[in-house]
Formats: structure tokens, C-alpha cells, sequence
């Protein structure tokens, strides 16, 4: 199986993320992936999916650069979502639920009460 075919997911995810891959190209082994994010948090997304392929330091590189760095993403909420799950998976601790509350004062008026659909800025690690 060809690389690329095998990593079909992942750049289908990157699309999908909004990710703009400007190169992709095989050879010796590797496939490598150049391209861009809009944020950090669009490219922890997508190597969280290049992780789950056993193998992948071996086969594959990729090249993300992110484009803004004053935050460290937005999330748009759906079914399920807490702040403080929101704050565990994407700045490493529930306990900064407020932080994510607190960036996004101007929507949310309760920390316990989000709504699938909305946008929520995700601060800075």
C-alpha cells in the first residue's frame, strides 16, 4: 500500500480542520507533508490523528506552521462538551475551565452552561 493511501484519513482530517497542505510528496519510505494551520490547536488535532497510525514516525514527516498565535484556538462545541473536558484535553487540566469562561465572556454568561453550536475561544497553554 502506497503511503499516501495509508495516510488517506489524515489528510482527508486536515481538510476537514481547515488545514491548508501546499505539498504533499513520497519518496524513500516517507511521505512528507507540508502546509499551514490557522491555529496551534488545528495541529495538535492533526498529529493526534498521525499518532493513531502505528508506524508513522518511520513513515511519515510533516511540516505545519501555524499563522496566529495569540490564542490557542477555537472550538465549536458540540453534544457533551464541558468547559472543564474542554479544558482537559487542550490545556492539559479541568481545572482551567475558568480560563476558557473567561476568554469567551462575551458569549458565555454561566461556565456551566454552553450550548452545541458555539464558537469558544481556547486560550493559550
Amino acid at each position: 500500500m502506497a503511503l499516501k493511501e495509508k495516510y488517506q484519513d489524515v489528510l482527508d482530517h486536515a481538510k476537514a480542520l481547515g488545514i491548508k497542505i501546499a505539498e504533499t510528496k513520497e519518496a524513500g519510505g516517507k511521505l512528507t507533508l507540508k502546509g499551514s494551520a490557522t491555529y496551534q490547536l488545528e495541529k495538535d488535532l492533526l498529529w493526534d490523528k498521525i499518532k493513531a497510525h502505528s508506524g508513522w514516525e518511520k513513515e511519515l514527516v510533516a511540516n505545519v506552521q501555524v499563522e496566529k498565535t495569540d490564542i490557542h484556538g477555537i472550538h465549536t462545541v458540540v453534544s457533551g462538551d464541558t468547559l472543564s473536558k474542554l479544558a482537559k484535553v487542550h490545556l492539559d487540566s479541568a481545572n482551567r475551565y475558568m480560563d476558557i469562561f473567561n476568554a469567551n465572556k462575551n458569549i458565555l454568561t454561566d461556565p456551566n452552561l454552553i450550548k452545541v453550536g458555539q464558537k469558544l475561544v481556547i486560550p493559550k497553554k
